[in-house]
């Protein structure tokens, strides 16, 4: 007899080099209070684009992952244009940066970015 198991939805995942690097600059800071923050502005050439940012400061209505000891925060009007996109770190030839891939996006500008919804 096999136990069916359901798991909730996962609302934004957070990749392994993603909260890897999360962990490392919270130790190279020395402070673990600290949390990475990724927000959807108005702007950029296709609409709409990403920022990131460190917070030590956790609102009431923010949407909280936290993975392997590294916190992501999202504010609640972001939270709807991120639903199940992925939190990536990407090292290449452009640099290092933290990344969302958004399948909710129709179109995104060549930087990346900035996208359309």
């Amino acid at each position: 007899m096999s136990v069916v198991q359901q798991q909730m939805a996962t609302p934004l995942f957070f990749s392994d080099s993603a909260v890897n690097k999360v962990r490392e600059l919270v130790e190279e800071e020395d402070n673990p209070s600290l949390k990475l923050r990724v927000f959807v502005t108005g702007g950029g050439c296709s609409g709409f684009q990403y920022g990131f940012s460190f917070d030590e400061t956790q609102d009431d209505e923010d949407t909280v992952i936290e993975r392997d000891g590294a916190v992501l925060l999202v504010d609640p009007m972001s939270y709807q244009y991120l639903v199940g996109a992925t939190i990536d770190y990407q090292e290449g030839l452009q640099g290092s940066q933290f990344v969302v891939q958004n399948p909710n996006a129709s179109s995104t500008c060549g930087c990346g970015s900035s996208f359309t919804i």
